[in-house]
């Protein structure tokens, strides 16, 4: 059975819950999808923390699509890791519910698990869809058994394996297409305005991580802060939520050049589509950069970058090769990815600014 069997095969839930670079990639094969059938009503299921990323703040969930809401037709919003804690709560049960009564509400025909979790295909199934898809081997195992039909994907990079489930949903072959996000006007005035005469010509540096194992260390960054600034490219770090310490340390090994920012994820997208530059690991910003076609200095250590590295923009990827790939969340720096020196982190740097500036 393929999407094309379906009676009326107009509408589509995708599940993708999280994490942000996760998100990004999905949202490049919803793009896709979305050029190629504009007729086509998409839903998707998101945790509510990255929902910035298919809806501007303020913008309505549903109704006809806008520059704050360009792909997706409505957004249904979840919080899976507070129910999680309070699970037999009135509260929570409350909750669930309506957002499962919102989505078959909607009477979706498809519903695409791009997660293979096992709470991804149980929302993916319990929203009515006549037809369930994911792929033959989740990344969670038991969430095989509540697809109805699997999508082969062969592809190494994971935006062309989630293009593959999009063409499935069309019918047909689909052209690689750049992540389409929301533009918050109120977010680009706030960036601009909190960068000044900085906007013009900065590199954005994001040293957070994941977990331990994809650190690089923050003094090193700092390196390269200091270093770039030499060079007459004001540095700015990112920080997310509990990672302030982590960007005072940048700050600090910088010399003070180093300008410290925090901000929501619009923000982060106003942001990021000014830098002439990124620097960072594998996290949700470095894929936002190369979505938003930022050149990209990506400072690999466990993680694959055939699988995950920068996608659709000018990058260079450091990995060294002492570095094996694992997904174990250590806390423990990767051994490869500390064999990595500030010099050769400058030096990509300075030969990505040239080209841009070429």
């Amino acid at each position: 059975m393929s999407a094309a069997d379906l009676a009326s095969p107009h509408s589509v839930l995708v599940v993708r819950l999280g994490a942000m670079g996760d998100v990004i990639h999905t949202l490049a094969a919803v793009s896709a999808l979305r050029a190629a059938c504009p007729e086509l009503r998409i839903g998707w299921v998101i945790e509510a923390r990255w929902s910035e990323l298919l809806c501007a703040r303020g913008a309505q969930r549903s109704g006809p699509r806008s520059p704050m809401r360009p792909v997706v037709d409505f957004v249904h919003q979840v919080d899976t890791k507070r129910w999680r804690k309070s699970l037999l709560s009135k509260d929570t049960r409350r909750q669930i519910a309506s957002v499962r009564c919102e989505i078959k509400a909607q009477r979706y025909e498809l519903a695409a698990d791009f997660q293979g979790a096992l709470k991804s295909a149980v929302i993916a199934r319990l929203s009515g869809a006549k037809l369930v898809a994911g792929v033959p081997h989740p990344r969670e195992v038991p969430a095989h058994f509540f697809y109805t039909k699997f999508v082969e994907t062969t592809d190494l990079h994971v935006v062309d394996q989630y293009r593959r489930i999009a063409e499935f949903i069309a019918g047909m072959p689909l052209r690689a297409c750049a992540p389409i996000f929301p533009r918050d006007e109120q977010a680009e005035s706030s960036i601009a305005a909190r960068l000044g005469p900085t906007a013009k010509n900065f590199v954005l540096i994001n040293p957070g991580a994941g977990w331990g194992a994809k650190q690089w260390p923050a003094e090193r960054y700092g390196e390269v802060a200091r270093a770039l600034s030499q060079s007459g490219i004001a540095p700015v770090v990112h920080f997310g939520p509990g990672e302030e310490k982590l960007a005072q340390q940048v700050q600090q090994a910088s010399g003070a050049v180093a300008q410290p920012i925090s901000c929501s994820i619009s923000e982060l997208i106003a942001l990021t589509r000014r830098a002439k530059l990124f620097i960072g690991g594998d996290t949700g910003p470095l894929h936002l950069a190369a979505a938003l076609q930022v050149p990209v200095v990506a400072i690999f250590g466990p993680t694959d970058p055939a699988r995950n590295g920068p996608y659709g923009t000018n990058s260079i990827v450091l990995r060294n090769p002492a570095s094996k790939t694992s997904l174990s969340h250590t806390s423990t720096p990767d051994r490869g990815l500390l064999n990595i020196i500030s010099s050769d982190v400058i030096s990509a740097a300075q030969q990505l600014l040239a080209g841009s500036n070429g």
